[in-house]
């Protein structure tokens, strides 16, 4: 009937364009450098893999939180019952006025591009990018669904890191992305080249592993 060719229809381009949303992920660049601030492992894993944890403004995250509102449409749009379903708190905790702590995690097959000032890619693993370091940081937030169908939340994802400053103390999917595009994304900035370091003494306080 008409009626069922119009239903049909309507949901084909109802989860078409829930399709293109998510295609379209929305990648975020810091514009100023950020500092991390507690337990970093950036460029080794520790037991729990590879981690980043930063401070983002208020600015940052009202921008998230509307990329969040969309995302949240294709999860909403899969659940098995949404009137049973839980939504996750945001992957961002506000820890002062107008300040969020954010934490990352990675692991070797979805590891960001690491790229110094210059966009040059950084290879050296013993390189310490701990806390009090600045960076700029290319990522996007991804839906989720887990395994029961009903609680589902958004994640933040990495897609590259460019370091600014180190400090001496004691980066998702990285996409379609290569080393490349992660240093285009970022350009040029005054600070750390990898072939030229100049490392701030920091005190070292690096043993907290908790959010």
């Amino acid at each position: 009937s008409s009626t069922n060719h119009w239903w049909f229809g309507s949901r084909l381009r109802t989860e078409l364009y829930l399709f293109l949303l998510l295609m379209a992920t929305k990648t975020i660049v810091t514009k100023k450098p950020v500092t991390l601030d507690g337990y970093q492992a950036v460029m080794k894993p520790s037991k729990f893999g590879y981690s980043l944890a930063t401070v983002f403004d208020d600015e940052l995250i009202e921008q998230l939180e509307a990329d969040r509102t969309e995302v949240l449409k294709w999860c909403e749009s899969k659940l098995k019952n949404p009137k049973r379903a839980t939504l996750k708190p945001e992957p961002w905790e506000e820890v002062a006025e107008g300040k969020f702590k954010v934490k990352f995690g990675w692991n070797e097959e979805t590891m960001p591009t690491i790229v110094d000032s210059e966009g040059t890619v950084i290879t050296n693993t013993n390189l310490p990018v701990y806390s009090g370091s600045t960076v700029k940081l290319a990522f996007y937030q991804k839906p989720y669904i887990l395994k029961d169908g009903v609680t589902y939340g958004t994640s933040l994802k990495l897609k590259g890191i460019q370091i600014i400053s180190i400090s001496n103390s004691a980066g998702v999917d990285s996409g379609d992305m290569d080393a490349e595009d992660v240093a285009a994304l970022f350009g040029t900035t005054k600070g750390f080249k990898a072939d030229d370091p100049n490392v701030t003494p920091a005190p070292a306080v690096e043993d907290d592993t908790d959010f």
